[in-house]
């Protein structure tokens, strides 16, 4: 599994970073990104949760 955050579509509610801080963190300026590359198995269940409860649909899932 591999997951984004789309920069254009993220407003900062943070969260993501709630359900799954150690997949996803906030910037400086306070939205999220995600890191690249695959996801270890562990976490998926997390990252799919934070996808569902994201408010403006930002998590993409690969």
């Amino acid at each position: 599994m591999k997951v984004s955050v789309d920069s254009d579509r993220c407003r900062g509610h943070g969260v993501c970073v709630a359900l799954c801080p150690t997949v996803f963190e906030l910037t400086d300026d306070g939205y999220a990104t995600a890191p690249r590359g695959q996801v270890p198995a562990e976490h998926h269940a997390a990252v799919t949760d934070a996808e569902n409860a994201c408010p403006e649909y930002a998590i993409v899932i690969e």
